[in-house]
């Protein structure tokens, strides 16, 4: 064989491998979901396929600082607006900041809202399990608020899923994501609990199927940092208790939400906290209330994705509601 021909079949051979690997990567799904997107696992398997409900898309928008009644300070669970346009539809006029404009819950809090020009009547701190420890541990050490101009967004800061997403070529992928998703979906598919890299992980959740409505729905994804962080505890019940007592002049309530490792496969992480926690006026106890309305809100939390389905948040926003109104109305303000 002379050295040209030898190039050439070379050549054809390095082509048809790229050939290959481009069309298995185009017809793979677009991940849609956080988790499926980190881990590359096909979203063909891990999609959720129930379609959202109906959204109030008008409601889903907050107002300027100072004409609001509520204030949320909030994480990603707080970004599409959707819980908060429970709120809103119920003629609560509702502003939403995040954890990553204050850091932390600081010393001057009470100046620093004041200065935001906030006069409403309530503020909702809302977290997910998993980072409040650490968003608490570094508030007590905290002397003062960013200083940063505070930009307050009326939009989602990230846009509600309205529809299960269609098909659409993967143009935009890496050559070989086609074949790493191929062979982690089939490494999920045959394993009971694994993980790939550091942030998704793939375990069997028992009545999986009366839960979620994705194909594989005996299994799901999560994220990983959900035990990996510490446990909340008692002591996460008397820091809350201190910030409210350190600012007497803001009513407080506060929205801790359970990660959905602790909803679906780990009931008694941070037991000791949800305990404590019902024994206070805090807020609600949103950790049982998860594990009971995953067996009537299928997909109550993304199949693919560690945040709180569509559905899952029109459903916290009615516990809210409720919340909210009974926070308000006996001696404080009157609800609508």
């Amino acid at each position: 064989m002379t050295p040209a021909k030898l190039w050439l079949r070379i050549f054809f051979a390095g082509f048809a491998v790229i050939v290959a690997l481009l069309l298995v990567t185009l017809f793979t799904p677009v991940p849609y979901g956080d988790l499926s997107r980190i881990g590359r696992v096909s979203d063909h398997e891990f999609g959720w396929r129930k379609p959202p409900p109906p959204l109030p898309l008008e409601s889903m928008r907050g107002v300027a600082m100072d004409q609001a009644d509520i204030l949320v300070i909030g994480d990603s669970f707080s970004m599409t607006l959707t819980w908060q346009s429970v709120l809103v539809k119920a003629g609560y006029r509702v502003t939403t900041i995040y954890w990553g404009q204050l850091p932390f819950i600081c010393k001057n809090f009470s100046q620093w809202v004041e200065g935001t020009g906030f006069r409403g009547k309530l503020i909702v701190i809302e977290s997910i399990e998993r980072l409040l420890a650490e968003r608490l541990d570094e508030s007590e050490t905290c002397s003062a608020m960013s200083k940063k101009p505070l930009s307050v967004k009326k939009e989602p800061f990230v846009p509600p899923l309205t529809q299960v997403p269609g098909f659409e070529l993967n143009t935009n992928a890496k050559l070989t994501t086609g074949l790493n998703t191929y062979r982690n979906t089939k490494r999920a598919i045959a394993s009971p609990d694994i993980q790939f890299g550091e942030r998704a992980r793939v375990r069997t959740v028992p009545d999986g199927c009366a839960y979620f409505s994705h194909r594989l729905c005996d299994k799901a994804l999560f994220f990983p940092d959900d035990t990996k962080a510490a446990e909340l505890s008692e002591r996460t019940v008397r820091q809350m208790e201190a910030i409210n007592q350190a600012h007497p002049s803001l009513p407080i309530l506060w929205m801790v939400l359970p990660d959905k490792t602790t909803t679906y496969v780990e009931p008694k992480h941070s037991a000791s906290f949800v305990a404590a926690l019902n024994k206070t006026k805090l807020g609600p106890d949103l950790f049982t209330a998860a594990r009971e309305a995953r067996t009537t809100v299928r997909d109550l939390y993304f199949p693919n994705d560690t945040h709180l389905s569509m559905h899952g948040q029109l459903w916290v926003g009615d516990l809210m509601l409720t919340q909210v109104r009974e926070f308000l109305s006996p001696g404080r303000h009157n609800a609508p």
